[in-house]
């Protein structure tokens, strides 16, 4: 019986399945067995299912492959352009930081001054509301008359005085700018509203309306040490705190506008030199508007003898008042020293005044010395403050302003010798209130001849100047004194501004020569009170 081999079926029939997947005709599964064939046939559909997934799954993955290069390619193509347009960016920042910048761009700064390109503005001064007193009628506003006080001749003597004012209120621009590190511009104007337009004048503070307190450039050359003013500003005889510095004049704390007598002051035009030697020593040169002070009546200068004349109004002098005839400026001398303990100054003057008598032009010299200090006794606790000028024709630079000249016998001009002294005492007990005393005196000699057109002649009448209603007074100051103390108390200071108070009360006596009828005095109680408000 022969023998059945399966070998040769299974091979044509892998090999039929073989071929079925290659061309994929199934008719050729008519040669097997049919339960065979469906089984085959299955698995072909499978197969080509499975290939036909395949095709589509490389189709996708070839796609998104694709899409992933050209993510890249575009991701590289940004950091390419960002890193281009951070060069180019970085190059612009670089040329500008090259080219100067423009000097109209306006910041401000740490201490409130506004900048514009290269040149800072800082706004100052305050507003004022004053009260005053005083125990005889001066006719006056916040600044005493004190050579004015009256005596008891007088009806004002025997009246009190009660007015408010606003009128100290201040205000004030400082511009400046650098032009390197050693060399500096700077100018500075302040501005009260003190003046009166028929009362202008030019024997102390130039009180012209709109009323000019200060107006001055400076140029600072710090490689030289030198320091250079032009304008309007407190005279070179005045104290400073610090070195011969604008802008630190030691001045009186008063409430009273007219200060206190004694102290050594004016401002008027001037053009000044100072050389910084070194931290310890300062010396200046002044060289300022000169006027002279007359005696007020009974003087009298006779016919023909010229001493001064009024104003000419369409010249823009005031009408209404008299301007000496001078031919130089005043010259002012100083010397500052601060050795490491308080501040020194010694101090010179002289002047020259002219008249003119019989054809002929006279011309005599004024002259005077002084000293100053300020020292710390428990520093920043208590300050001693001492000032002095002795002289001839010196009254011009002092709070009482005496007169400078007389005439003498011969009609030619006498400079009146004089002295002033000022001695003040200045606490800080505490944090925002300072406290201060002052005592101030002044003193004018008898000079030139033995009548009206002198001054302090022994042959004036007196006799009626304790006699309210009487005109028999013709006394002339001898002597001014006063005393005065005070306080300021800050109610406010931070970044809105300060507001303080002050209180101040005065007592002066005025003194006149004696003559005939004797040498009548009189004196006055003035209380003043101020709220002022700074903004800056």
């Amino acid at each position: 019986m022969p023998v059945w081999n399966p070998k040769p079926y299974l091979l044509s029939t892998s090999a039929l399945a073989l071929a079925i997947c290659a061309s994929g005709v199934p008719a050729i599964a008519q040669t097997t067995p049919a339960g065979r064939i469906d089984a085959v046939e299955q698995q072909i559909r499978a197969l080509q299912q499975e290939l036909r997934q395949l095709k589509r799954d490389m189709a996708t993955q070839s796609t998104e492959l694709k899409r992933s290069q050209d993510q890249v390619k575009a991701s590289q193509e940004q950091a390419r352009q960002a890193q281009a347009a951070a060069a180019q960016a970085q190059a612009q920042t670089q040329a500008q930081a090259a080219q100067p910048q423009p000097k109209s761009l306006v910041t401000r700064t740490d201490d409130g001054s506004i900048q514009i390109g290269g040149v800072k503005l800082k706004l100052g001064g305050f507003l004022e509301a004053a009260g005053i007193y005083r125990s005889r009628n001066d006719v006056s506003d916040v600044a005493t008359d004190f050579g004015g006080i009256p005596f008891k001749n007088s009806v004002l003597a025997h009246e009190q005085e009660f007015r408010g004012t606003a009128r100290q209120s201040r205000i004030s621009l400082l511009v400046g700018g650098d032009v390197d590190q050693d060399t500096h511009l700077a100018a500075y104007v302040e501005s009260d509203f003190l003046g009166v337009g028929t009362a202008s004048n030019s024997r102390e503070s130039n009180s012209y309306v709109p009323r000019l307190r200060v107006a001055y450039g400076t140029v600072d050359l710090d490689r030289y040490g030198l320091h250079i003013l032009a304008g309007q500003n407190w005279s070179l005889l005045t104290t400073n705190s610090t070195g011969i510095v604008p802008r630190t004049e030691q001045i009186p704390l008063t409430i009273d506008a007219q200060y206190v007598p004694g102290f050594n002051w004016t401002r008027n035009p001037q053009a000044r030199i100072v050389e910084k030697f070194s931290d310890a020593v300062s010396a200046g040169v002044s060289f300022e508007s000169p006027q002279a002070v007359f005696p007020p009546s009974p003087f009298a200068a006779p016919a023909g003898v010229n001493v001064n004349n009024p104003g000419d109004s369409a010249g823009l002098l005031n009408a209404t008042t008299t301007y000496s005839n001078d031919i130089m400026p005043d010259v002012i001398a100083k010397v500052a020293f601060e050795p490491g303990w308080g501040h020194y100054e010694l101090k010179g003057l002289a002047r020259m005044f002219t008249n003119r008598t019989a054809g002929t032009t006279h011309d005599v010299w004024g002259y005077g010395g002084g000293f100053a200090a300020i020292m710390p006794v428990i520093p920043k606790l208590l300050d001693l403050q001492l000032s002095g000028l002795v002289g001839a024709g010196i009254g011009r630079y002092s709070s009482s302003q005496l007169p400078d000249v007389a005439l003498s016998g011969s009609n030619t001009l006498v400079a009146i010798p004089e002295g002033q002294l000022l001695a003040g005492l200045v606490g800080h007990p505490w944090v925002g209130t300072d406290v201060y005393l002052y005592g101030g005196w002044e003193h004018a000699d008898r000079a030139g001849a033995a009548s009206t057109a002198g001054y302090g002649s022994p042959t004036l009448v007196n006799t009626g100047c304790n006699i309210e209603g009487s005109t028999v007074c013709a006394a002339e100051t001898k002597n001014m004194w006063q005393a005065t103390s005070g306080a300021w108390h800050d109610l406010y200071k931070g970044s809105f501004g300060r507001a303080t108070v002050g209180l101040q009360a005065s007592y002066t006596v005025r003194q006149a020569f004696s003559s005939v009828g004797g040498g009548p005095r009189t004196d006055e109680v003035t209380v003043m009170t101020s709220f002022r408000y700074y903004p800056y």
